[in-house]
């Protein structure tokens, strides 16, 4: 029966189980989550131990990352399912603190995010998410000090955010990206699916054919401006309300015109019913 990782929610307590993690030299691998776990954070604690000696994942909703209108409060929350799978998965350590260990009395200090955190993406639907990802990812860093933290590609810009960050800042870890994780029929899995209605969860894997097919189009020579008005057009008709369905270069996330520029990188970010999805692929 495999066992119960060890679970820190005070600063002294993960001090003490990090001691012990790092004796005989381990490398520590981090995967920051805010629970509700599917197989996606699976894949990702399995990427961890293939590449590091201990695993650690922190299970904290972040509440500086949502704005007043948004899903904080009704945020899944799952415990008991977490502990299960990170268990089943053989996972080291939970790290799991509250609001106020993180964000104690007087706290007073934020990460500004430039670069990839201003690309007229996510950024431009949710000006302060960026900052409270930086932040608390910032803090997550500097009190478990990993060699190694791992990040899904789905929230790409995310990635490209906090990859810069970390390297900007120099604090020594290697950020590392895990390939989506898909449902069978190509919806990426996430945490806010459970907000799907039977029928948008039907309908919601279009936004992964848009994209293929303007992929697909795209490496067959059609012009950026067809193929992209192609596949909006394509996931408007599905019922979405789209925010955006843009080509970017896949490192930069600049805008792209030609596949002639560099490596091209999908993203889309679209609602339907009462839930926004987002997604991404490369070409």
């Amino acid at each position: 029966m495999p066992r119960t990782p060890i679970v820190a929610r005070t600063l002294p307590a993960l001090r003490k189980a990090l001691e012990g993690l790092r004796a005989r030299k381990a490398t520590i691998g981090l995967v920051p989550t805010m629970g509700a776990l599917h197989d996606g954070h699976v894949s990702l604690v399995r990427l961890a131990q293939r590449r590091t000696s201990k695993v650690v994942v922190s299970i904290f909703v972040n509440p500086t990352q949502f704005a007043p209108t948004e899903d904080f409060g009704s945020y899944p929350r799952t415990w008991k399912s977490d502990v299960a799978k990170l268990t089943e998965a053989g996972v080291d350590l939970i790290w799991n603190p509250d609001a106020k260990v993180m964000y104690p009395e007087g706290f007073a200090t934020k990460i500004t995010t430039g670069g990839p955190a201003t690309a007229d993406l996510e950024d431009r639907f949710r000006p302060h998410f960026f900052g409270g990802v930086a932040t608390v990812v910032g803090k997550l860093f500097t009190q478990v000090r990993p060699d190694m933290a791992f990040f899904g590609e789905k929230d790409y810009q995310q990635l490209k955010v906090v990859t810069r960050m970390a390297r900007d800042l120099d604090l020594g870890v290697k950020v590392t990206g895990a390939t989506t994780v898909r449902e069978r029929d190509g919806l990426a899995m996430s945490s806010r699916n459970v907000y799907l209605s039977p029928e948008d969860r039907a309908t919601a894997p279009v936004l992964y054919r848009a994209m293929k097919e303007t992929a697909k189009r795209l490496k067959a020579g059609d012009s950026f401006e067809t193929a992209m008005a192609g596949g909006a057009a394509m996931i408007t008709a599905a019922g979405f309300a789209l925010d955006y369905f843009e080509a970017r270069h896949a490192e930069s996330l600049a805008p792209m015109t030609s596949m002639k520029d560099g490596p091209v990188r999908l993203l889309v970010a679209a609602r339907i019913g009462k839930t926004r999805l987002i997604d991404n692929i490369g070409v």
